[in-house]
């Protein structure tokens, strides 16, 4: 593959990747506030909930479109099919069975969706698009953090506070690799990061 290639295929999942991580981050403050504020599952707590499962379908939408040819493609529609599902389980479960539910819901969510980000990110490692080890990363945190968050519904005292660290934790390895993809594109090489 050239480098002009290489580039015109980098740049749409770069700006995708930070804009995915600015609003994860801009989420997690947003609901860290509603969740403190109210220290229970008030409707602007639900909406955000919801809010964020949908921003991964949404970001699944474009990195399929964008993304380059590959098998990959399927575990990123299947993410995005399965975060739009996520999105409508929070929201019932918050909604109407309270913190535990709604943690359990995500927990689970984020463990599927964890193991979608590592496989993409295995399959995309190359020339092109780097080792992608911040989404390799991110997607092994994902799987083990919803693991711990699924537990954690189980136990006394659930709470959602923990979701706030989540988002900023992923947000911070989108924005890392949008960063090396830009870097990669600015040295104008095809050489792995």
């Amino acid at each position: 593959m050239s480098t002009t290639t290489a580039d015109a295929g980098r740049s749409p999942l770069t700006r995708l990747y930070f804009t995915r991580g600015v609003l994860a981050v801009a989420w997690a403050a947003a609901f860290a506030n509603a969740y403190k504020v109210h220290e229970s599952l008030s409707g602007a707590a639900v909406t955000l909930l919801v809010a964020y499962p949908l921003l991964d379908a949404v970001s699944s939408v474009f990195d399929y479109r964008w993304g380059p040819e590959g098998p990959e493609r399927r575990v990123t529609a299947f993410n995005g099919v399965l975060s739009t599902l996520a999105a409508i389980g929070v929201g019932i479960a918050g909604g109407a069975s309270g913190a535990a539910a709604a943690l359990a819901t995500f927990g689970a969510w984020a463990v599927l969706s964890g193991a979608a980000q590592v496989v993409v990110g295995l399959r995309r490692r190359g020339p092109e698009l780097g080792k992608q080890w911040p989404m390799l990363i991110a997607g092994g945190l994902s799987f083990v953090v919803g693991a711990f968050y699924d537990a954690q519904a189980a136990g006394d005292k659930p709470s959602l506070s923990v979701l706030a660290v989540y988002a900023t934790g992923g947000g911070i390895f989108f924005i890392v690799q949008a960063g090396l993809l830009a870097w990669k594109a600015r040295r104008g090489t095809v050489q792995p990061v």
